[in-house]
């Protein structure tokens, strides 16, 4: 049984602006995307049987609405493979956070199926279908940071900020489509379009708790917003400029201490 163990890396946006909603129903975009050491690891295993097995921990993501399983599917329909998967994956991204851990992990199966099933995938291929399974799975095949356009899907690569950050995560699962529903919904959050992310004032609309906490920091601080959350995000120089963030944070919800990286350590598997 051949095995591969990876890490599958976050992302936080620098800025993410929405410029306008195709007539498809997706919206096109500018941002900055911005790679972090903070790490899923998947250890993938390719077994004789047919059979697709996932194990979770924590165990919170259902298998039919898991996005691996999906990947999975898509490389074993398309190329008709026979073998079986066993992928075991250890969660430290958190779900519905606007840091990309369900498009990273998927761009990760990609590659690793790619090697251990010895498919010789192209390049350009692997990115054909890491589109069909989210906007931002063809950035993680990729590899490296990157200024992104359309709908997700235009790459340009940018250096590395180079910033350490804590990443604050209230605890709370934020919908990607329903947060861009509730912003297409709202004509007012379509003017209002000089924010750091178009996203951030439809989010504060939709979780009371967040815009408290945003509202009381944000003359102190310069707090950003990762994707369409839940997660925002702070730089910082030093330990006391640290120790000042990890005070306003709630005791009931978590922080990650990320540094930016240049490059992904599944840059090159293709």
């Amino acid at each position: 049984m051949n095995t591969l163990v990876l890490n599958s890396p976050a992302k936080i946006n620098i800025y993410l602006k929405i410029l306008k909603r195709r007539s498809d129903g997706y919206h096109e975009l500018e941002s900055a995307f911005q790679l972090i050491n903070l790490y899923d690891e998947l250890e993938v295993s390719s077994t004789k049987s047919k059979e697709i097995k996932i194990e979770c921990n924590p165990d919170i993501i259902k298998l039919e609405e898991n996005i691996i399983f999906k990947a999975v599917q898509l490389i074993k329909n398309k190329y008709k493979v026979k073998q079986g998967i066993y992928i075991k994956l250890k969660k430290e991204i958190p779900i519905g956070a606007g840091l990309g851990g369900g498009s990273s992990n998927a761009a990760s199966i990609l590659l690793a199926l790619n090697n251990l099933w010895k498919l010789e995938i192209s390049q350009k291929d692997l990115l054909k279908l890491g589109k069909d399974l989210g906007a931002d799975v063809p950035f993680f095949l990729n590899g490296k940071n990157a200024y992104v356009s359309g709908i997700g899907d235009k790459l340009k690569e940018k250096k590395s900020d180079g910033s350490k950050y804590i990443l604050i995560y209230p605890n709370i699962v934020a919908s990607t489509k329903k947060v861009f529903e509730f912003y297409s919904n709202n004509k007012k959050f379509i003017k209002e379009n000089n924010l750091q992310n178009s996203l951030l004032k439809p989010l504060l609309g939709m979780y009371p708790e967040i815009k408290s906490f945003y509202n009381k920091n944000i003359s102190s601080f310069d707090i950003k917003l990762t994707g369409s959350g839940s997660t925002m995000f702070i730089s910082y120089k030093d330990e006391g400029e640290l120790k000042k963030i990890m005070e306003i944070i709630p005791i009931n919800w978590r922080f990650f201490l990320a540094e930016a990286i240049q490059y992904s350590p599944l840059r090159g598997m293709s």
